[in-house]
């Protein structure tokens, strides 16, 4: 086994295809080929399911690979303190549900590093992904929120994917609008006045439970829904059609503006008013990086927490 062969395994499990690795890699397809298949041979275990589509990793190749990814990261970081004049980026990563305060703590955090120097990247994404992206290390810390109703299903992901949960903050939920809606000018809204008014949600995949869902009482009988992928679509939405979501109420005006609004959610005996329990998942038994302390810190103080 050589670090030559697990940079190539690394880049066919990013790219999921063998022709866009070998791109990537600047080496042959046949070479590459050769390389993963006497890897194979080596470990005694299939690392790729092989299809017209592309190539994706076998359960015993999703295990190798964290292994892989760990034993490489290593070399890169040994590269990077004695290699002369070398051009190795080191890399930090978040996976977040889409919060803008998270993204805040983000940009404070890389505003003290000097970014010529390392890679950094920030991924709004659906919950699931959330949770690979930590378990595979495409990212270093992910942010989530549990509550009452997705906590034991979230949690059995947490435990199989070998992440652990550290909380943060927990806060009521908010009804999340346009400053110029209807409701806004309300101390609290219900659930009754909401209807009539788009329920807007986060897309969280064709096959995706209610589990996933990033707004609480996602299992309510809404009379109009609509997803979207992005906080930017959503909040136009907000705008256009009057739509509204249902949120932690920790809104960042210095990223979203003041065009928005969070008004306390009323509950009531068929609507109780979950706890939003937001935290950070990372990998068990890991010590965080420099940038990942700092970013840590960072949403600690935006969320005031001491």
């Amino acid at each position: 086994m050589t670090l030559i062969q697990l940079h190539y395994l690394i880049t066919i499990a990013e790219t999921n295809s063998l022709n866009k690795a070998a791109e990537q890699l600047y080496v042959s397809q046949p070479s590459l080929t050769s390389a993963m298949k006497e890897l194979e041979k080596e470990l005694g275990i299939i690392l790729f399911h092989r299809s017209g589509r592309g190539v994706t990793l076998t359960n015993d190749g999703t295990e190798f690979l964290l292994y892989a990814k760990q034993i490489y990261g290593q070399y890169e970081t040994v590269l990077e303190k004695y290699r002369k004049g070398g051009s190795f980026k080191k890399k930090f990563g978040v996976s977040t549900q889409h919060y803008s305060f998270v993204v805040k703590a983000f940009v404070d955090m890389a505003k003290e590093f000097d970014m010529s120097r390392y890679e950094f990247a920030i991924r709004e994404t659906k919950t699931a992904e959330v949770i690979r992206d930590v378990s595979m290390m495409k990212s270093e810390i992910g942010v989530l929120y549990l509550c009452d109703f997705n906590r034991k299903s979230i949690g059995k992901l947490l435990k199989s994917a070998n992440l652990e949960f550290h909380h943060l903050i927990e806060c009521q939920a908010y009804v999340y609008i346009w400053k110029n809606h209807p409701l806004a000018a309300q101390e609290s809204i219900s659930f009754a006045q909401l209807d009539g008014y788009p329920c807007l949600s986060f897309e969280q995949g064709d096959n995706a439970s209610f589990y996933f869902a990033e707004e609480i009482l996602a299992t309510n009988e809404y009379s109009q829904v609509i997803k979207a992928n992005d906080r930017a679509t959503m909040l136009n939405l907000m705008v256009g059609l009057n739509g509204y979501t249902l949120c932690s109420g920790i809104i960042c005006e210095e990223l979203n503006g003041d065009d928005y609004i969070a008004v306390p959610f009323q509950d009531d005996d068929q609507n109780p008013n979950s706890v939003m329990e937001i935290g950070y998942v990372v990998r068990k038994n890991t010590i965080l990086s420099k940038m990942g302390e700092l970013y840590v810190d960072k949403l600690k103080n935006y969320l005031n927490i001491t």
